[in-house]
């Protein structure tokens, strides 16, 4: 992007070449010089009666260095930044700032709005900016406006396009659909995607275009495309396992998937029609995904396997959780993402092999233009790894930014790095303007600009730095020269992408990596030749000549799985709680200025990052969490321990809670059989503060450190005593219609309430005990487009979970 400019040796043999930044220094106009100059003209140092030296100035009074600092010096310095970083395409830069900010304002609202709304707001700051075009402040205050308003408006559109059908209730029925695509998982399990023919058994007349079942085994010949049969248990999507987490009916939505579930038996292969078009190239793709796959499993097995098939073709369904966690936990997950790492690996592979191919045809090479040829079989290479690695927000992103660099090249332009990832993000964000909200884009666009803008701002420190010819050095001192710039900079690149994400990976998963720099350093070389041998692979495959390059592939993720469990077992605990979203918008907004300015105003992200920093921690920790389904329910009891009600709980759930609520252990409920002595709830008030879960006969009490006491009953008649002690009732019965306490003070949850507004947490006043306890819920009313099909399940209906009618039995032979 910048290179050596200002500064630079000009002699005989030197290279020369000029900074884009260095373009628009800030360098005051020269006038010339009048013939003669008065001698006391004010700032001009007369000479000596020589003429060989200038008179030395006197030393100017502190008055000026304060008329220096004075209000309206500052005013014209700000102009004056303000000025060069628009001259310098700073505008351009914060387009898609803008536009993502309509999006999350549009995903932020209460209220679904409705066309007219956004197209309103569109056509009128249009029209403003249009107006106010003679006044450049005010239209660029206008133009941010229509930025933002058109971001309201593409996810809008994008809500519009989606309009999945998502399933309302819990039902099994014999499913037929056409298969999408195969995962196979780490539990053995066979997860499809289908694309629904028809139901029966019942007929569903709402059913959903698209679903993910699970399968325990599937016939030998069913691959994608295939049509599958099967009685099949479907349940709607579910919404976040806690306020503020991540929304799955949301993210199933926009997937276009209406419900997941599994077969009750294995399914069946029948036959159909010939598939529409569209239907029968993406089959086609899938079924080259997972014959590479399934050879590259054969080929490797075990982890190593799974892992080089996501890294090839981006199938990650079978890596085993136990080294998924230990990648998490070390930092190093970013790995199995297909990203900018990948992406430039290959094509870097791809023009270095064809270059170096062309080298060996010196009367061709000298001819033709070799460099626009390799760069034309990079595109075309990575735009296929791309489409064969499921198109996920990383691998878009990193091709757009690749792709532009590839085609400058064939037109022989300079690809500006930055303006890549401009571009790269206005692309994703017009076409999946969802994807803002989601982590995945937040930490790859916010590592990727962090690392752009401090590559820029080293290259402007050494543009203007004059460096010496470099000495002549013996083989070994370049060697380990080499070997520490190398080391250097995995570990600059580690902690700059590092710190620009923590905030995003603590918002979305409440974790960190301690340990993230030394596994980065530790396993980043054997990835690079690990990708190198991956392109090679990929290109010897159809020629049956892969069997060398994937064995040692093998062994190179052999050796990350061994070192990333290592450092894994040595890791303190990830764990780091909640933060505030104000703390990470703040952050955002410092890491936008830091990595877009070029002049001294970058130095107003510092003011936003400290705030950012000091308000991490104003947010409350809930005292109580509670599933959606009322089936679970949590609550930290000191000493990093957090007590359950159920024995056997939804690990992913719990997993979520622990993170969380920053606790390291599960302890179980203590179940009595009724009628034990041991379990008297006629004096609930002895139960120690801190106590987990006591269980008989539908009911369990627990005690919170804070002295309150949370009661769990099966329906209203078992909870109606509980009224006289608990601060807490949830009540896993759909059919409680009233709150069966009369005590204002006593929050009662149903069932009812969770199917309706999602899963909750629930706040104690510790400083007042007569102050009914707070609580907040995951979904709110009226329900966004993904939430709609809340509505129509049973439980939200007040009615009782559906059960078969019994058949009548036999009369006994006489």
């Amino acid at each position: 992007m910048a290179g050596p400019g200002r500064g630079v040796d000009e002699s005989e043999g030197a290279i020369a070449s000029v900074s884009e930044r260095s373009l628009f220094a800030d360098v005051s106009p020269v006038e010339p010089l009048p013939v003669s100059l008065p001698a006391s003209h004010p700032g001009i140092q007369p000479l000596s009666p020589d003429r060989s030296a200038p008179i030395p100035a006197p030393i100017p009074a502190p008055v000026v260095h304060f008329r220096r600092l004075s209000l309206s010096a500052i005013r014209n310095s700000v102009v004056s930044a303000a000025g060069m970083e628009l001259d310098r395409g700073v505008a351009f830069l914060l387009v898609p700032v803008f536009l993502a900010s309509g999006v999350i304002v549009y995903f932020s609202l209460a209220v679904e709005p409705d066309f007219p709304q956004p197209i309103a707001v569109v056509v009128l700051t249009a029209l403003c900016a249009a107006v106010t075009r003679s006044w450049r402040k005010t239209h660029l205050c206008f133009m941010a406006a229509l930025l933002c308003a058109l971001g309201v408006l593409a996810a809008k559109v994008e809500t519009w396009r989606a309009g999945t059908q998502m399933l309302g209730s819990v039902i099994q029925t014999q499913l037929t659909g056409r298969v999408v695509r195969l995962d196979q998982m780490a539990n053995g399990r066979i997860r499809l995607t289908l694309d629904v023919i028809s139901t029966a058994r019942p007929t569903l007349r709402y059913a959903p275009e698209r679903v993910r079942v699970s399968a325990r085994k599937i016939p030998a010949e069913m691959t994608a495309g295939s049509v599958a049969t099967g009685y099949a248990r479907l349940l709607p999507p579910t919404g976040p396992v806690r306020p503020d987490s991540y929304d799955f009916s949301f993210d199933s939505y926009f997937a276009g998937i209406g419900a997941s579930g599994f077969f009750l038996g294995n399914p069946k292969i029948v036959a159909s029609e010939d598939a529409p078009l569209a239907a029968r190239l993406s089959s086609s793709i899938e079924k080259a995904r997972e014959t590479i796959a399934d050879h590259i499993r054969d080929s490797i097995g075990g982890a190593e396997g799974e892992i080089a098939a996501a890294l090839i073709v981006g199938v990650r369904a079978g890596i085993p959780e136990e080294i998924n966690e230990s990648m998490r936990r070390t930092g190093i997950y970013h790995i199995i993402s297909i990203s900018g790492l990948h992406m430039a690996l290959v094509a870097g592979t791809i023009m270095g092999l064809l270059r170096g191919a062309f080298a060996l045809f010196p009367d061709f090479s000298s001819r033709r233009p070799v460099k626009k040829y390799a760069a034309a079989a990079a595109l075309l290479s990575i735009a296929a790894y791309l489409i064969f690695s499921g198109i996920v927000v990383a691998a878009e992103r990193s091709f757009i930014m690749l792709a532009v660099m590839l085609v400058a090249v064939l037109f022989d332009r300079a690809a500006l790095t930055m303006r890549n990832l401009t571009i790269s993000a206005i692309a994703v964000i017009v076409v999946s303007p969802h994807e803002v909200v989601g982590p995945s884009f937040q930490m790859s666009f916010a590592a990727t600009a962090a690392l752009v803008g401090a590559y820029a701002g080293w290259s402007d420190y050494r543009a203007d730095k004059a460096t010496a010819p470099p000495q002549r050095r013996s083989p070994a001192a370049f060697v380990t020269r080499k070997l520490v710039a190398g080391t250097g900079t995995i570990a600059m690149t580690s902690i700059i992408a590092g710190s620009a994400t923590a905030l995003f990976a603590i918002w979305h998963f409440q974790r960190v990596s301690p340990l993230s720099l030394f596994a980065n350093l530790a396993v980043m070389p054997i990835v690079t030749v690990v990708m190198f041998l991956a392109v090679v692979s990929a290109l010897a495959m159809p020629f049956g000549f892969d069997g060398p390059f994937l064995y040692m592939m093998g062994k190179g993720l052999t050796a990350m799985i061994a070192i990333s469990g290592w450092i894994s077992e040595r890791s303190p605990v990830d764990a780091v709680g909640l933060i505030s979203l104000q703390s990470v918008l703040l952050v955002t907004v410092a890491l936008v200025i830091a990595t877009m300015a070029t002049t001294w105003l970058r130095l107003a992200a510092l003011p936003f990052a400290l705030a950012g920093l000091l308000t991490i921690s104003e947010t409350r920790t809930p005292d109580v969490l509670i599933s959606e389904d009322a089936h679970l329910v949590a609550l930290p009891i000191g000493g990093g321990e957090l007590a359950v009600n159920r024995v056997r709980s939804n690990e992913f759930t719990t997993d979520n809670w622990k993170h969380a609520l920053t606790s390291a252990t599960i302890v179980e409920p203590e179940t009595f059989e009724k009628g034990d002595v041991r379990f008297d709830i006629a004096d609930p008030a002895d139960l120690p503060p801190g106590a987990p879960f006591y269980c008989t006969a539908g009911l369990c009490l627990a005690r919170h450190p804070s002295g309150a006491i949370i009661a769990l009953a099966d329906d209203r008649k078992i909870a109606r005593p509980a009224c006289a002690f608990a601060d807490l009732i949830v009540i896993d019965d759909a059919t409680a219609y009233y709150n069966p306490c009369r005590n204002p003070l006593v929050l009662v949850v149903t069932k009812r309430q969770l199917a309706r507004m999602g899963s909750a947490a629930v706040f104690f006043d510790p400083l007042s005990a007569t102050t009914r306890a707070e609580i907040r819920f995951a979904v709110k009313q009226p329900y966004r487009p993904w939430h709609e099909q809340r509505r129509f399940s049973r439980e939200a209906r007040g009615l009782p979970p559906y059960r078969k009618p019994e058949k009548p039995k036999k009369a006994a032979v006489q």
